[in-house]
């Protein structure tokens, strides 16, 4: 007679503990020492497993044949890697917890688990992201609190479904552009970072809740500077001149059989002030925001700055805008 279950619980402080068979510990039920075939048998079809409260320091080999597996609980263990041969294999898991190990980063094998919907990896050591976690299509929800990024691959953008993202007490300096195309994102938690400015269309976010309190954001305090006079590039003269001079399908039918130029007018901005566009070559600025009149926020720090990219200081020194420069020191 085999075991038919779908949740099994190994968290020594849990209320409930399910065995496959009652003579294994913790350890060799996972490991399977003591009985590789029998244990593999009864946990082939399970559903969710929690190995929370342990002591692993890698990935059980034996997860690998859990093919079922849609939630794997992994917190407050030693975990310093995580296994790309076991990930590659745990393809239908939707949920993934790793809080509280000594992870220091992501493998790039972690985008094979294609249906995750919900990553969290708090309290552990992460330095990076990986690029490919943003393939992950599905995911709904990632949280990264109290770890060591310093910032957010700017491929985030591909997580098209992603509604709440979590990435406070960590040391992130720059939000990438890219974040403001997440239009399903409801929840942002950037709390206790070392922002100081935030990307250009963070306004076009749906948001819902945010969090940014405790970071050294840039205050309206006016001083006088000297201007310097633009020197363009040729690159970015000429690039001026197409950008401006064709628009929409006139501009995609004169680069079409140009891959080269393609790939480098894509990254062209508009300009705050003029709207007109521009490349490689602009003036960081920033406005004042009050948010309390757009988000629902708790923080009592209402009026934020948003950056905003201005092509010229003819421009810059235009009246009746509300932009300023930036002087960080």
């Amino acid at each position: 007679m085999t075991l038919d279950l779908s949740v099994l619980c190994l968290c020594p402080d849990s209320q409930t503990t399910l065995l496959p068979q009652p003579s294994c510990t913790h350890a060799d039920a996972i490991s399977c020492k003591s009985n590789p075939t029998s244990v593999n048998i009864h946990l082939v079809l399970l559903t969710e497993l929690n190995l929370g409260n342990n002591s692993f320091e890698a990935l059980p080999e034996v997860l690998k044949h859990l093919r079922q597996l849609r939630k794997l609980h992994l917190f407050d263990n030693k975990l310093e890697a995580l296994s790309p041969n076991v990930l590659e294999c745990l393809e239908n898991l939707t949920f993934l917890n790793l809080n509280k190990n000594k992870l220091t980063t992501l493998p790039e094998e972690i985008c094979r688990l294609a249906q995750l919907k919900y990553l969290t990896v708090n309290n552990n050591q992460l330095e990076s992201v990986p690029s490919k976690l943003c393939l992950l299509q599905h995911l709904c929800e990632l949280h990264l609190a109290h770890n060591k990024l310093k910032s957010l691959p700017h491929d985030i953008g591909y997580l098209t479904n992603l509604k709440k993202l979590s990435v406070p007490r960590n040391e992130i300096q720059v939000l990438p552009e890219e974040l403001c195309v997440l239009r399903n994102l409801k929840v942002l938690d950037v709390a206790g970072n070392q922002l100081h400015i935030f990307p250009t269309k963070l306004l076009h976010l749906k948001l819902e809740e945010f969090y940014y309190e405790q970071n050294p954001l840039l205050e309206k305090d006016l001083i006088t500077s000297t201007q310097m006079n633009e020197v363009l590039t040729l690159q970015e003269i000429t690039a001026r001149y197409i950008l401006n001079g064709l628009s929409g399908n006139s501009l995609t039918e004169s680069v079409e059989h140009y891959p080269e130029a393609r790939k480098i007018l894509a990254h062209a901005s508009l300009c705050a002030v003029c709207k007109r566009s521009f490349l490689n070559t602009w003036l960081e600025c920033v406005s004042f925001v009050d948010l309390a009149k757009k988000i629902s926020i708790t923080s009592p720090v209402h009026v934020v700055p948003i950056r905003a990219l201005l092509c010229s200081y003819k421009c810059f020194n235009e009246s009746g805008h509300q932009f300023y420069g930036i002087a960080i020191p």
